[in-house]
């Protein structure tokens, strides 16, 4: 019924049909409840080894699942593993409750994080994705939001596994993403069935230093979305190449620091700035200029000192933060003295 792929970095589209249809997004929600985890794990409020009481509720859950009982204990990793490989709406819950203390309050959370991310066309009611009223999505919202977890590089190491083992080695997870089994550069994301989605397919695959998302809605079987998937995945690693023109955390020159400890400090991008060029297309260029703040000690390590204004074609795209290397401390007024009569000194000479 609709689809998408864009390339990550850029965020350009590179095929749409019915992109924001509102659609039953299926297991495909499960990304937003995983954005909201590692979150969590990042933010320290979450750890990998935290052990998980599960709950009445959590054991409940119907459909995928990996078959988690009331009061079993399980480490917040494997219940990751259960979400990512098997798609496990029982682990979904367990660490939703975990986080949020209900499904509710952490479906609150996932309403929010799509707000902040501009989705329009996106409404949860669950965090599984399971048939629901009013809980819907589109191609385009489910890319975005793929192309926002995948930011968690962590994540992929799990989405990418296609076969592992819990309790201690007695249950056997099995992929419901059979790409990753047969890809080698395809290391996601989230599949999804429910009578009411259809079958669904938000995948993600990397060559070089290109990411692409895909995404499927409403397929009529799993053979035909992997076959739209894949045609996506092949036209655009054909048909597009990415060139990194400055690198995040390059270093590019120096800023002068007044009255600082040191008279300047390097500062680096905070993004990568990349082009995406079609190559059956004439070639676009890219084109930058860097501006300099006045910048006066003391200052902190990553504090912003300029700016990065680019421009394709001519016309004005976007601009990149550039920020301080190294933290710098005010000097002292002797040595501001001191380094006054040195330049005046140096000028006389010259």
């Amino acid at each position: 019924k609709s689809a998408i792929m864009i390339e990550t970095t850029t965020g350009e589209i590179l095929y749409s049909k019915n992109p924001h249809e509102k659609l039953a997004p299926a297991s495909m929600t499960k990304m937003m409840s995983l954005i909201i985890i590692m979150e969590n794990i990042e933010k320290e409020k979450l750890s990998w080894n935290d052990t998980i009481v599960v709950s009445k509720n959590a054991a409940s859950m119907g459909g995928s699942q990996i078959y988690l009982e009331e009061n079993e204990l399980m480490s917040v990793e494997d219940l990751i593993k259960g979400i990512c490989i098997a798609s496990g709406n029982d682990a979904t819950v367990a660490l939703a409750e975990k986080i949020a203390g209900t499904e509710s309050s952490f479906v609150s959370l996932m309403n929010k994080k799509a707000s902040e991310l501009g989705l329009k066309d996106t409404h949860f009611v669950n965090s599984t994705g399971l048939d629901a009223d009013n809980h819907y999505s589109s191609a385009y919202d489910m890319a975005m939001i793929a192309k926002e977890l995948v930011k968690h590089e962590k994540i992929l190491e799990y989405s990418s596994i296609y076969e592992d083992y819990l309790r201690n080695n007695s249950f056997w997870l099995v992929n419901t993403n059979k790409l990753v089994k047969f890809y080698s550069y395809i290391d996601g994301l989230k599949t999804g069935y429910t009578s009411d989605a259809g079958y669904c397919l938000t995948a993600t695959g990397k060559k070089k230093s290109m990411r692409l998302v895909t995404v499927v809605m409403g397929e009529e079987s799993t053979d035909k979305r992997t076959k739209d998937t894949i045609s996506m995945m092949d036209y655009g690693f054909n048909m597009y190449n990415l060139d990194t023109i400055i690198k995040k955390d390059e270093e590019l020159g120096t800023i002068d620091i007044k009255f600082g400890t040191i008279k300047e400090v390097p500062y680096v991008s905070t993004r990568s700035i990349t082009l995406l060029n079609n190559n059956n297309g004439k070639e676009k260029k890219l084109t930058y200029n860097i501006t300099k703040k006045n910048v006066i000690a003391p200052i902190e390590k990553d504090t912003v000192v300029g700016n990065i204004n680019v421009y394709i074609d001519g016309n004005y795209q976007y601009s990149v933060d550039l920020i301080a290397k190294e933290p710098v401390q005010k000097a002292s007024i002797i040595t501001i003295f001191l380094r006054n009569i040195l330049d005046i000194i140096s000028l006389l000479i010259k």
